[in-house]
Formats: C-alpha cells, structure tokens, sequence
C-alpha cells in the first residue's frame, strides 16, 4: 500500500477516542505498512502553549503511542518540528494555495469562534501546513476521521495543483483511510459532541491514563435517561444507546448485541458493563505508560532515532521541490 502517515497534537491527554478512532487501527496498519506516526507540534502552536507543559506533553503521547501498540521497530515515531521540510514545503504550499480554498475550511470557522480577526495566522493556514506533512513523504494513505477528511481533499487538490503547474508527476495524491470501527467515540456528558481533550468537564472523556477508579467515576456520571430499562434507539435514546455504542465497540460486537446482553438490567448495569469493559482495554495501557514515562532517556531516543529516519526521507523529498520549483 505504500506509505502510511498520521498523528496527533501532544496537547492535554490522549482520551479513549484518540486510541478508538485512531491509534488502535495504527497498531494493526504497522504490521502490513511503513507507517510515519508523528507528535504535531507545529500545529499545536497554532493556540498558544506553555513551552514546558508542550515538552512534557511530546513525551507523555510518545509513551502513550508505545503503550497502545506503536512497535518503534517497525514504526517511526517522531515529532513534526524535528523536521524543518514540514515548515519549507508548508511555504512552497501556500504560495500555491488559493484563498478561496481556505476561505472554505470549516474548522478554521469552529476554532476561531465569533472573533475571528483575533485568530493567528497559523490557525487560518495550517491545514496547508498538514498538506505540507503529508506530501513531504509522499505519503500514499492517510487515516482520517469524517471531520478531518475536508484537510485531506486539500492535500489531495494541491499535489494535483503542483503537479499540473509545474508540468511534473511528484506529488503522491493521498487516498484516504477511513476507519469505520470507533471513527466517532462521542462525550459521556454530551451524546452529540465528539470526544475531546479541548472539553471543559473531565466527565466528559476517558483519558488513557485514568485509572480505575477515576474510570468508574466518570462512567457513573456520565448522562443517560429517565427510562428505566436498557435499550438501543439512537434516535429517542441519544445517551443511553451512546454508552451502547462504546461498550459495543470495545467488545467488538454490534450494538444491538451489546444492548440484548443487558436486557432487563437498568442503567446501572450498563454502567457497570462499560466500566469492566473499560478498564479491562485500559489497565495494561495505562500500566505501560506509567512505567515507559519515567525513562526519559529512552522516550528521547525513540524521538531522536524517529527524527532521523523522518528526515531522510523528508531532505530527499525537498531536495526535488527545490529543484522543480527553481530554488539553487
């Protein structure tokens, strides 16, 4: 298939729906692919950060990578601003990206809010600057969610755009992985919200290194209904059947069977299903993490081995858009 690029911010804690939706499938792509799996800190700058709290962070997700699955042997784990071609191809892009096209990006609208002359540059540009991560390798498959997938059709559009204007074949045009299994792992407070780090309640997600109790403690806030008996019904039951859905998926059965093992039982015992459910996925992650966090030595060779692989191929791949775009 070629090669495979993705990431995530090291920003706050990886959650439940970053390893669902995301990392759980890097885990099996690995084993078939050669799969790039970056820390984006260039974008996590796009929203201002402590400088310290991001260091800290680019190792916490690293150890989190290692402990969900990511084999350092078979996979390059490294974060994005070890490699300055992201930043160089991410110019060349923009010089070459109508407005227009950013005009239509929804996720610049949602992140800057009512004031948007307030916003940075860099939220406004960065989905070039994750074209200019995907292109930089000749990346030829990306793994998106449904929100993400408007980023990769840039991607897609501005190879097509530099191939055509420079009368040249080389840029990849990424194909898109969609992965439907946990694509979509929504808050325990909110049934039409995704999953997310940026959410103000920690009710709201189950982050990778909560331990069991704090598991339990969230799972028992998390909203449901006022009907006392468990049943699946997207529609007129949003929360209830959201708690399916996930004990659903980490069973790895339908939610309809995941419902038809709780009949009778109320939502207590839903509750106490996705609980076991979740600390029985969770407790060996999180018991590699906390014993991968604390060799620092070791999580910055990973990070520097990754950087080193990352530019080979990147220094390689720049070295031909210099070349075609007339720099000497």
């Amino acid at each position: 298939m070629g090669l495979i690029l993705s990431g995530v911010q090291p920003t706050g804690n990886l959650h439940l729906g970053n390893y669902l939706g995301a990392i759980k499938n890097w885990v099996s792509l690995q084993n078939e692919h050669k799969c790039l799996f970056m820390l984006a800190d260039l974008h996590a700058i796009t929203v201002q950060q402590d400088p310290q709290e991001l260091r800290d962070n680019v190792l916490k997700v690293a150890a989190l990578y290692i402990a969900c699955g990511i084999d350092t042997k078979k996979s390059v784990i490294f974060n994005q601003s070890r490699v300055s071609g992201h930043s160089e191809l991410a110019w060349v892009l923009g010089c070459n990206t109508p407005i227009g096209w950013l005009n239509r990006m929804t996720q610049f609208k949602d992140k800057s809010g009512q004031d948007k002359e307030k916003a940075g540059l860099g939220l406004y540009a960065y989905p070039v600057l994750m074209s200019a991560d995907i292109l930089l390798y000749n990346a030829t498959h990306v793994p998106v969610g449904e929100d993400q997938k408007q980023h990769l059709e840039l991607a897609r559009d501005l190879a097509a755009k530099f191939n055509r204007e420079f009368g040249v074949e080389f840029f990849t045009v990424p194909e898109p992985l969609i992965m439907k299994t946990g694509a979509r792992v929504m808050s325990l407070q909110d049934s039409v919200k995704k999953m997310s780090k940026s959410d103000e309640s920690e009710y709201s997600r189950i982050n990778l290194t909560d331990n069991a109790d704090v598991i339990a403690k969230k799972v028992k806030s998390a909203k449901t209904d006022a009907i006392p008996e468990v049943s699946y019904d997207p529609a007129a039951r949003p929360d209830v059947s959201t708690l399916i859905e996930l004990l659903a998926i980490l069973r790895n059965e339908t939610p309809q069977a995941a419902a038809k093992s709780l009949d009778g039982q109320k939502s207590s015992g839903l509750k106490s299903a996705l609980t076991e459910a979740l600390i029985s996925t969770l407790e060996p992650i999180t018991a590699e993490y906390n014993r991968l966090i604390n060799d620092r030595i070791m999580l910055m060779k990973v990070l520097d081995e990754g950087a080193a692989k990352a530019n080979d191929i990147a220094r390689a791949n720049f070295a031909k858009v210099k070349e075609i775009v007339g720099f000497i």
